[in-house]
């Protein structure tokens, strides 16, 4: 007949292989190559930081660029930031809401194939500019047309 010190230690002993066997696992390293969603285009690709200018006053391009991921913001849709140098950044995510991507692609280099756009903030004073106490909309609002770039991903390889 077993005692309960006995049972005690065979149930810590358990315990702590178990969780020995769980921390020992390492993450596999994401390999280079690898692919999500489709194979990006790669014949006339821009880097990152180029897409702006390359863009000039067009609105929306697709076109294929390479650039360092610098979060993962959402594994799941694949949302994530691309550095496009002068601390600005392309917030880019999939088309295709089933692709997930890994968080290991932070600091990875990658190939991105989509469409590329700027999207237009308005300054505060614009968007919050209304009806006045008086019922007239207010006219000289100066607005400042800044914008950021998004891109949206078909398909994406880690370089």
């Amino acid at each position: 007949m077993l005692n309960n010190n006995t049972i005690k230690s065979a149930c810590l002993l358990l315990f702590l292989l178990f969780s020995l066997q769980i921390f020992a696992q390492k993450h596999t390293a994401i390999p280079h190559g690898m692919v999500f969603g489709t194979k990006p285009d790669t014949t006339a690709m821009l880097k990152a930081g180029q897409l702006e200018k390359f863009m000039g006053a067009k609105t929306r391009i697709s076109t294929t660029i390479s650039g360092k991921v610098l979060k993962v913001t959402k594994q799941k849709g694949g949302w994530f930031d691309i550095d496009a140098g002068n601390s600005k950044v392309i917030a880019a995510h999939f088309t295709n809401y089933n692709v997930s991507i890994p968080a290991d692609l932070k600091g990875r280099t990658i190939i991105a194939e989509g469409v590329a756009q700027k999207q237009f903030i308005a300054d505060d004073q614009q968007h919050f500019a209304g009806d006045t106490v008086s019922g007239k909309k207010q006219q000289n609002v100066k607005t400042n047309p800044k914008h950021r770039l998004i891109f949206e991903v078909k398909g994406l390889m880690v370089e």
